[in-house]
């Protein structure tokens, strides 16, 4: 495997055509089955930043998939996404000798797009759930650069690997058997030129998709498979040595000599599908025009608060009283949402009510919050906890209150829950509960966005926005709530800028608004 540097390594630098030529040859295909490991050496900052633009084309395929998106609109997206955060240039995109710049660039593409699988490797081998769901991304991204490659570089990658399949000749086809087997199959499948294709013979557990769907011919064990269907063996091939390949890696792991710098890096990148990519708030780029005060934080809530801050208000509001977690986590979100620590200070005595003297709160819960402003103790800058944080750490108890209601309520109290909050009524709630059930637990708080800003235009499958032809999905509290508001100020424009009519009624102007 790769070694891993603190200081940055530049390598060797591409001084003419040759040594392009050269060191493409580490790399001669866009496609890749990553049967070899990178040797390279990779300094810290490459090692996670690969990674994660990798996992961000990975999480939005499999978004996608979850999302029922039709297979050309999860092509148009993940090609999209790749060409943002993990291109990877085929070989006749320029000449190599004419552009050594380009060539350049291919060698730079195509070893992140190396050093970034095999990092994702070693995040997802950790686990079966995390091996399947990593597997089906991967294939799904390799299938989708293999419909887009050029025919002659397809071509040329599939005569480099060796796959356990073998040309069927022609005097194999002439057989009895075979022939007649193959003009049957042709007439089911009502192809007239079938028999007269060229056909690749597999054992038929090497295909079973083509076998479940009947586009083969079997014989004493083996698939006849036209030339039609060659893709589907590749792809097999690709996601046996895949799964083949994260199983070793998952043995090997205890063994490995890893750096203890990078195996909070592998932990974290390996929660990536658990919350989507893992972000920080930075805060809206719009202050709405206003300062939040204690008193509009209920109207706030009810409006647009993501579900986990919404049952933190709830109970508060119910108990007048929140656990110590469950405190911190609604003061880190109301900080980053705008309230000062004045007015977080007035909403958290208000909120206490009479179940508390003020000798009390200012001792108990007042140090507290303005630790959390960076007002007290060592004076950081504390973030709002992110989705990631919020699902992976600090798992509540039986009589705590923060978390993710997605992940931590049981279905059947997540379906009253969404009902009472949200209105959502059980009809609608189908694919939520189906991502909560796949551990989707950020494609089912979308979908729930999704469902509760119809109201301002919001339709199936939008999330939060989309750019680039991706949907951003929801991986930050403050970010849902953010683009609540925004939603919802971009209404109140719309409505304050719509034209007035001007009506004629018995030659007297009347203006309507």
């Amino acid at each position: 495997m790769f070694n891993v540097r603190a200081r940055p390594s530049f390598g060797k630098p591409i001084a003419n055509s040759g040594d392009v030529k050269q060191d493409l040859g580490r790399y001669p295909h866009r496609l890749s089955f990553y049967d070899t490991p990178p040797q390279d050496d990779v300094t810290v900052e490459d090692f996670e930043t690969f990674a994660i633009d990798r996992l961000r084309v990975l999480a939005e395929i499999e978004s996608s998939l979850i999302r029922n998106r039709t297979q050309e609109e999860l092509r148009l997206v993940t090609l999209a996404q790749s060409k943002k955060y993990l291109p990877l240039g085929a070989n006749s995109a320029s000449g190599m000798d004419k552009n050594a710049e380009r060539s350049k660039d291919r060698i730079a593409e195509r070893r992140k797009d190396n050093i970034s699988h095999f990092v994702l490797r070693l995040a997802f081998c950790r686990s079966e759930e995390l091996r399947r769901r990593f597997v089906k991304a991967e294939t799904t991204l390799f299938k989708i650069r293999y419909a887009d490659d050029d025919t002659v570089e397809r071509q040329g990658f599939l005569d480099s690997i060796k796959l356990n399949w073998e040309k069927v000749d022609e005097e194999e086809k002439k057989d009895a058997n075979i022939k007649a087997g193959l003009q049957a199959q042709g007439d089911y499948l009502r192809k007239a030129d079938y028999v007269g294709d060229t056909f690749y013979k597999t054992p038929w557990t090497q295909v079973p998709e083509l076998v479940e769907r009947r586009k083969v011919f079997l014989w004493q064990g083996w698939a006849y498979v036209p030339s039609r269907e060659q893709s589907t063996l590749v792809f097999q091939e690709f996601q046996t040595r895949l799964e083949h390949a994260l199983e070793m890696t998952a043995k090997a792991l205890p063994r490995l000599d890893e750096d203890d710098r990078l195996i909070p890096v592998l932990e974290h990148l390996s929660r990536g599908f658990m919350a989507g990519v893992p972000s920080e708030y930075a805060g809206p780029e719009d202050d709405f025009g206003e300062t939040i005060s204690a008193d509009m934080i209920d109207d706030l809530s009810s409006k647009h608060f993501p579900l986990c801050m919404r049952n933190l208000h709830d109970r508060l509001r119910k108990d007048r009283h929140l656990k110590h977690f469950g405190r911190l986590q609604y003061t880190l979100f109301l900080k980053a949402l705008g309230v000062s620590v004045e007015e977080a200070v007035v909403f958290w005595r208000k909120a206490y009510g009479g179940s508390m003297t003020d000798d009390k709160f200012n001792k108990e819960y007042k140090y507290n919050i303005r630790h959390s402003y960076g007002l007290e103790g060592k004076r950081a800058n504390y973030p709002a906890k992110s989705c990631q944080t919020i699902l992976t750490s600090n798992q509540p108890g039986p009589t705590e209150s923060h978390g993710c209601p997605y992940r931590h309520f049981s279905p059947e109290n997540l379906q009253l829950t969404l009902s009472a909050t949200y209105g959502i009524p059980a009809s609608e709630q189908m694919e939520i509960m189906a991502a909560v059930k796949g551990q989707h637990y950020h494609i089912a708080c979308t979908r729930a966005f999704e469902l509760t800003h119809a109201k301002y235009g919001v339709k199936k499958g939008e999330g939060l926005g989309t750019a680039n032809g991706a949907t951003e999905t929801v991986s930050h509290p403050n970010r849902y709530a953010a683009r609540s508001r925004e939603l919802e100020k971009e209404m109140a424009d719309r409505v304050k800028a719509k034209p007035a009519v001007e009506v004629k009624l018995d030659g007297e102007d009347v203006v309507m608004e």
